[in-house]
């Protein structure tokens, strides 16, 4: 459907999915602002969708809470779906059968916006990259925005967009599922973080969350670039489905015929062109782990095809602070330095999170599962640290490997508080003995698994961990 938001006052939209995130909440504000008659239509109640709701009282929305009724579906002229709810909803299927169009917040953006846009998916590690390559080119180009996955629509920012601003969009596979053959996503560069086993409790299969996933390449352009992760198996294929050039980036250096970035040391180097000049985009950063190492030659790779000075894309990954819930540092107590890292919500994150920390470390982890393998923790629960477990389906799995593995724990807690609690005692106990001088010792809430069930989403999960923190310490926020 092509949308003309000079025409939209009084046409009948419905929003499926008011949500706690900013996608359904930017669509409801932005039909809602141009004279629509809009209704937000939800699951959840009024307790949990009040700060929401709360942002929408200057405008006449009609609310549908707890449930859905089809009529609001059949009967509307545009329904506006939030990218979690299947295409297989019977409501959805009751508003096509009526010829009603079913967008969601992005298409909507992308129908109405031409600004140069650099996309990012993955399975792990695009809310990093996204971040990071928003940052840098932020000191070259002000007007830069960030929106997508991240929480924020780009519907939220789309009134105060300059034509030509470039716009970065860390994109989900279930955002990008929406997308397929609608011929509105063709960024001027899309980067590729790795592929992992995620959100096996919604897709059938790898195969069928990986083609989500590949709608990032799959309009691009002759002319635009598509960056791939050289070391993912699951990348080998993929330059041959776009028709937008392919760099690599990749641990290893590339070979002479091979555009991209690779490491040499400590230095990330580039090369754009076969043959071409070698060009150093990635040097010191304040990212910890190697993980985030590969985020930022990715992002910097990114930036470098997008034209940006490497001396501003190398000074810009320098200074990147990072992205809360992913190893934030909280703050440091007593020699006990506490990270949040509740966007870990697959084991391999919660792996790649403990391999970033040097020193007595104690682990926080588990909760629920999304049908997949926990067996990639096996190699940092066999390592000498304290375990502490929340409760969840998740947890069940990781048990299993703790007690074949004879790895002591603490735990499972129904609730995080006194895991925290817990996890500072241990922390206090191996601080006592570690000589005086030693550097500190961690407390790492890295769950590795999602946070439904105990938690709104791994955000509230983080933020609550971080209350925990402050409650025990008595420290204050960090300044923003």
């Amino acid at each position: 459907m092509k949308i003309d938001a000079a025409h939209l006052a009084g046409m009948r939209v419905t929003i499926m999915g008011l949500g706690i995130n900013g996608g359904g909440l930017a669509s409801a504000r932005f039909f809602a602002r141009r004279g629509a008659r809009v209704t937000v239509t939800d699951l959840r109640s009024e307790k949990v969708l009040g700060p929401a709701m709360e942002e929408l009282r200057e405008f006449p929305v009609r609310y549908v809470l707890e449930r859905h009724e089809e009529e609001d579906f059949s009967s509307a002229e545009l329904v506006i779906k939030n990218p979690a709810v299947a295409p297989s909803s019977p409501y959805l299927q009751a508003a096509r059968e009526r010829g009603v169009p079913v967008e969601t917040d992005l298409s909507v953006f992308f129908s109405l916006a031409r600004n140069p846009v650099l996309a990012v998916t993955g399975s792990k590690g695009k809310s990093t990259t996204a971040s990071a390559v928003a940052f840098a080119l932020s000191r070259a180009e002000p007007r830069t925005r960030l929106g997508g996955n991240i929480t924020v629509s780009p519907l939220s920012f789309l009134d105060d967009l300059a034509p030509d601003a470039p716009v970065v969009l860390e994109l989900s596979s279930w955002q990008l599922g929406d997308l397929r053959g609608r011929g509105l996503l063709k960024p001027a560069v899309s980067g590729f973080t790795v592929v992992l086993p995620d959100h096996l409790d919604k897709y059938p299969g790898m195969r069928e969350y990986v083609e989500d996933k590949k709608v990032i390449f799959l309009e691009q352009e002759p002319g635009q670039c598509a960056v791939f992760n050289r070391d993912d198996p699951w990348q080998q294929d993929f330059p041959r489905q776009t028709r937008a050039r392919p760099f690599f980036f990749t641990s290893a250096a590339l070979p002479a015929d091979c555009c991209g970035a690779w490491w040499d040391g400590s230095a990330g180097l580039a090369r754009l062109q076969p043959g071409g000049i070698t060009c150093q985009i990635l040097g010191d950063a304040i990212l910890r782990g190697s993980h985030n190492r590969q985020n930022l030659l990715c992002g910097g790779l990114m930036l470098a095809l997008y034209g940006l000075p490497v001396e501003t894309v190398r000074d810009g990954l320098a200074k990147f602070p990072g992205v809360e819930h992913r190893l934030e540092l909280v703050g440091s107590w007593a020699g006990i330095s506490f990270f949040n890292d509740s966007a870990a919500t697959i084991p391999q994150a919660t792996v790649a999170a403990v391999k970033a920390l040097d020193g007595p470390l104690v682990l926080i982890t588990g909760g629920t599962d999304k049908n997949i393998d926990f067996s990639p923790l096996r190699e940092v629960l066999a390592e000498p640290r304290a375990i502490v477990l929340l409760a969840g389906t998740g947890t069940d799995k990781i048990l299993g490997l703790l007690r074949e593995q004879g790895t002591g724990y603490e735990g499972p807690y129904e609730s995080l508080a006194p895991a925290v609690e817990k996890a500072v005692s241990l922390a206090r106990a191996l601080r006592s003995r570690e000589p005086a001088e030693a550097e500190d010792t961690s407390v790492l809430f890295s769950p590795g698994c999602t946070s439904f069930g105990m938690f709104l989403n791994e955000f509230d999960r983080g933020r609550k961990f971080k209350a925990a923190v402050r409650e025990l310490t008595g420290q204050a926020p960090p300044s923003p």
